[in-house]
């Protein structure tokens, strides 16, 4: 069930990726020269990108994979190389533009759908694995949980997902951003600390059938995220 804070806050990121950031966005996951900040932008989520495809079985021929919040493509490019039916959902449509023109002749023909639309519809069917690489992390940590209590139902095999880890760089970071004009500031993260974030997910009664994972927190420069993985039992 979609609560009205997960509902205006994806109605925020839509619009500031869809209107004002889709062209930075574009540069930043492309190998586009970027300044320093974004370099390490870069670099941090190369590594989390790597960490989270080294979660997943090297061979995923017949495996379906929700991509949700996939961005401008990369991850499910990569996951369609190894052999993964692909869903690439986004709320942006100019960034599932961007991802579809990418993937030509980049991934198998007929790998990967590329889908404007919530990653927690029910409409797409189950998969064998989601991966939710820094697309939750703008939500309230109750919002996150009951994204992957949505989920849960329809994934068979696993779920990976990033989020942001309270610490003091972020926090400092967060209160900054609240300097530029209201127009130019990127929907704020949430950060949450490991510990309240993995007692809020054993504790939900929806998830009792899964198990927590590997995780790895990964920082560099100017990008701090911490990859959890959920495994079915």
């Amino acid at each position: 069930m979609q609560t009205a804070t997960y509902q205006h806050r994806r109605s925020q990121i839509e619009t500031y990726f869809d209107r004002t950031a889709a062209d930075a966005w574009a540069r930043l996951t492309s190998d586009a020269p970027v300044s320093g900040i974004r370099a390490t932008v870069r670099a941090g989520r190369d590594e989390m990108r790597q960490t989270l495809l080294e979660w997943l079985p090297d061979d995923l021929t017949g495996k379906r994979l929700l991509d949700a919040g996939c961005g401008t493509g990369t991850f499910a490019i990569e996951a369609a190389r190894r052999g993964a039916q692909v869903l690439a959902i986004d709320v942006s449509p100019s960034l599932i533009k961007i991802a579809r023109e990418r993937s030509e002749g980049q991934a198998p023909e007929g790998s990967i759908i590329h889908e404007v639309g919530d990653m927690l519809d029910g409409q797409y069917g189950i998969f064998d694995h989601v991966v939710a690489m820094d697309s939750l992390i703008h939500y309230h940590p109750d919002d996150m949980v009951r994204s992957l209590a949505s989920l849960a139902p329809r994934i068979r095999r696993s779920m990976l997902m990033t989020f942001a880890p309270k610490t003091p760089l972020l926090a400092a970071m967060h209160f900054v951003g609240r300097a530029f004009p209201r127009g130019d500031r990127a929907p704020a993260i949430e950060p949450v600390a490991e510990r309240s974030l993995k007692a809020r997910i054993t504790g939900e009664r929806h998830l009792m059938s899964w198990n927590l994972g590997q995780d790895r927190r990964i920082s560099r420069g100017f990008y701090t995220s911490h990859a959890l993985e959920l495994i079915r039992k």
